[in-house]
């Protein structure tokens, strides 16, 4: 893009998942400890009873299904554009196209963004991965990385989650859902270390 980001590295917690961004920015969140993220519209009882005390739970501002944030296992990285920005798009679609551009040259393994509407599937409203929407990344047809957007008057804010390691039985138990369905509808990118995905993205981001 050959265009210059504010780039800042913070540790995720609830609090961090309701900031209000700076524009332009990229945001690089650690992840020390699981941390379950649910979508803006998801009610909290969608997380059962029984697993609230063995994990902390944040809210996003961006939609979609919930993604369970391990250390090593999922990068999650947030990129604030702002509306007066030459890759800011009024449409809301093909506004995260761009994006998916960047995360298929960084990954590389033949991955795809997706650039048709949305597909949805029984367990997409509760798991973020089980969908797909436009500007996700595949490889072989299975999804790798989820982008959900928040826009606001200042601009848009994505939220980019890509997997290192894909594993939907512990999600699903904290959602109380058969993990079947999950196993294959997304891949990691192991043997590529989080440290090795996230540098990938940032020297693709300015690329």
């Amino acid at each position: 893009m050959g265009r210059a980001w504010s780039v800042t590295r913070v540790a995720a917690s609830p609090q961090w998942f309701q900031w209000e961004p700076e524009f332009p920015s990229v945001s690089v969140v650690t992840v020390d400890a699981p941390l379950l993220v649910l979508g803006s519209r998801q009610r909290d009882d969608v997380v059962v009873p029984d697993a609230r005390s063995d994990i902390v739970v944040a809210r996003r501002r961006s939609g979609g299904g919930a993604v369970l944030l391990e250390p090593g296992r999922v990068v999650w990285v947030d990129v604030a554009v702002p509306a007066s920005h030459p890759l800011w798009d009024p449409d809301v679609s093909r506004a995260f196209h761009w994006l998916g551009e960047v995360w298929s040259r960084a990954i590389g393994r033949g991955a795809r963004a997706h650039t048709g509407p949305l597909v949805r599937t029984a367990s997409s409203d509760l798991v973020c991965f089980a969908g797909l929407g436009p500007g996700e990344v595949t490889i072989d047809g299975r999804k790798v990385v989820g982008i959900s957007q928040r826009r606001s008057r200042g601009g848009a804010l994505f939220q980019c989650a890509a997997l290192i390691q894909w594993d939907p039985s512990r999600l699903a138990t904290m959602l109380g859902i058969d993990p079947a369905p999950l196993a294959n509808v997304a891949t990691g990118l192991a043997p590529a270390t989080a440290a090795e995905v996230e540098a990938a993205f940032l020297a693709a981001l300015d690329g």
